[in-house]
């Protein structure tokens, strides 16, 4: 399908079939998504926490009890559940592990190219942590470019998704003790395929005409 008919037909899951399950291609697929997704200055501030079984998803669904419960039916019968955790701090640690990765995978030609881009990762970096002092937040919005990435993938593999923002970010951060690994809960995304019960399956996209949300110059 082209792209441009995918993200027509894509649509926010409401309901899902508890019997449906990953193929392990289509798991990996969605590693792959994740890992891969894009990142100012490739910082990866993320962490994927990834929810497969019945236990695993019941402990995420622990996010979603009193106000949130109208989320915890798309949790427990989604065939993955992954949640999406943004780095507490970019701190120095990070920065060397991600120059070193790049290294390895033959980024840099010479010392002089590895020197740079830690001097320019260094300087957006220092930016958003002293002066701009919004790091937690410039961190986070490269963590929903990976959510986006994998919310037009799942789409491109036949997957249904389903994005929650609604849940206990409290609770959620104890299930799973994000605290103790320096990671804060961003988005929880749900995929699998959708029920037959599913309302919103069958409801025509509604977006704001091109006239309005688009300007060419």
């Amino acid at each position: 399908m082209h792209i441009a008919d995918l993200v027509q037909t894509r649509y926010t899951t409401k309901s899902f079939d508890p019997s449906f399950r990953l193929t392990a291609a289509q798991a990996a697929d969605i590693e792959s998504l994740l890992r891969f997704s894009p990142s100012s200055t490739n910082a990866q501030p993320w962490h994927f926490v990834l929810a497969d079984s019945a236990e695993g998803k019941a402990r995420v669904a622990q996010a979603t009890q009193g106000f949130y419960s109208f989320n915890e039916g798309k949790i427990l019968n989604a065939a993955r559940v992954v949640v999406f955790c943004t780095r507490a701090q970019l701190d120095d640690a990070h920065l060397a592990t991600l120059l070193e990765q790049e290294d390895r995978d033959g980024r840099f030609a010479n010392a002089d190219i590895r020197a740079g881009q830690h001097r320019g990762r260094s300087h957006f970096v220092n930016l958003h942590r002293y002066e701009l002092r919004d790091a937690a937040h410039w961190m986070e919005k490269q963590t929903y470019l990976a959510a986006g990435t994998l919310l037009l993938g799942a789409a491109a593999m036949g997957l249904d998704a389903c994005p929650i923002e609604g849940f206990d970010q409290q609770a959620l951060s104890g299930a799973l003790d994000l605290r103790a690994q320096g990671l804060v809960p961003s988005l929880i995304v749900a995929l699998g395929r959708r029920a037959t019960d599913d309302f919103n399956a069958t409801l025509p996209k509604s977006r704001l005409p091109a006239a309005q949300t688009i300007t060419h110059l």
